[in-house]
């Protein structure tokens, strides 16, 4: 006989499931976002700046982190406790600003908020079961007891975390808007014989 499903077991697990395919949920909104969005020159100048910014402090905390191997106190490890995801925040705050368009920033707002939020929720959990205490001292900004976590800076690092996925995801995405900003008006006319 199997345990009942409580209410903290089932948000745990929705959690966790939602978690695992952010990058998949990633790739529908995207698809959404693109068609929504009606980016002009300066929206692209000014949202790809920032979203720029969002993967550079993304950068920096994968060249600081070894994942799942130890408690992070460098870099911005010292100041957020999961500063890819508020690099993550930041580059889908400049995406919206580069679509122009206030429902496409509604859409990666609803995205980053459910799905970033599962991902706290199930990362806090892994990193309690494998780290005890020393989690818990870190997320107190306690960070003596993890001060053999302190590093600096490694681009292998960074490149050992996969960083170079979400930079091609971030050139690929700020592309797309460029093409649709250059092409869409023309192409959308010609099609329709005007």
């Amino acid at each position: 006989m199997t345990a009942p499903v409580t209410p903290g077991r089932w948000r745990a697990r929705l959690a966790e499931a939602l978690a695992r395919r952010r990058v998949a949920l990633g790739f529908v909104f995207g698809a959404i976002v693109l068609w929504l969005a009606r980016p002009t020159a300066a929206t692209l100048l000014a949202g790809t700046a920032i979203a720029i910014g969002g993967e550079c402090l993304r950068v920096w905390a994968s060249g600081h982190l070894n994942k799942a191997r130890e408690v992070t106190v460098s870099g911005p490890y010292r100041w957020f406790a999961h500063p890819l995801y508020v690099g993550s925040s930041i580059m889908g705050a400049g995406l919206a600003v580069a679509s122009h368009s206030l429902v496409v920033a509604g859409l990666i707002a609803l995205y980053l908020a459910v799905t970033l939020t599962a991902a706290v929720k199930s990362e806090e959990a892994f990193l309690r079961s494998r780290f005890g205490d020393r989690y818990d001292r870190y997320r107190r900004g306690h960070t003596g007891a993890a001060a053999e976590s302190q590093r600096r800076f490694s681009f292998a690092q960074a490149t050992d975390n996969r960083e170079h996925r979400a930079l091609a995801g971030l050139a690929v995405a700020v592309l797309l808007l460029v093409l649709k900003a250059t092409y869409n008006g023309a192409f959308w006319r010609a099609a329709a014989g005007r």
